[in-house]
């Protein structure tokens, strides 16, 4: 199963969170407080996302952290590069791959394209649309079965 890690789910919330506040710079414990996470993951990711260049932070009694760039110039896949490294579903479809059976293989060229389509649409998905709350889940189908997505409160789409 693909499945991207808890801290890089929390770390999307964070993010979202900045995004939607009134205010120039927040703190990591207003985050914390705000979010329900605990201020020590919040302080690690914020330190991750600044590194990557994601939010900036201003040190001081004052200070805090916001967007570097604005909340539609950051995508899904920057959060997940900057939380986890860049997406690479197999061993060949990362830029440094050290498969062994890459000279034989003939599936490899398939994945490297599925891996593809996946970074181009974590790309096409930016903060702005994380961040929607009554966006309807997509619907698409599975073996030729419709598939509908729950929503967390039960509610489905």
């Amino acid at each position: 199963m693909l499945r991207i890690s808890r801290l890089t789910d929390y770390g999307t919330v964070v993010l979202a969170h900045i995004a939607s506040t009134d205010e120039d710079l927040v703190s990591a414990a207003d985050v914390a407080a705000a979010t329900g996470i605990a201020l020590p993951t919040v302080s690690k990711l914020l330190k991750s996302l600044a590194r990557a260049g994601i939010v900036t932070s201003t040190r001081g009694a004052h200070g805090g952290y916001q967007l570097a760039r604005g909340a539609r110039e950051i995508s899904a896949a920057d959060v997940i590069d900057a939380l986890e490294g860049p997406v690479s579903i197999t061993e060949c479809s990362a830029t440094d791959s050290h498969c062994e059976h890459e000279g034989v293989c003939n599936v490899g060229g398939a994945w490297q394209q599925i891996n593809v389509a996946i970074r181009r649409a974590l790309d096409d998905v930016s903060l702005v649309d994380l961040t929607r709350t009554n966006r309807p889940a997509p619907r698409f189908t599975f073996a030729g079965l419709p598939i509908t997505i729950s929503h967390p409160a039960g509610k489905k789409s």
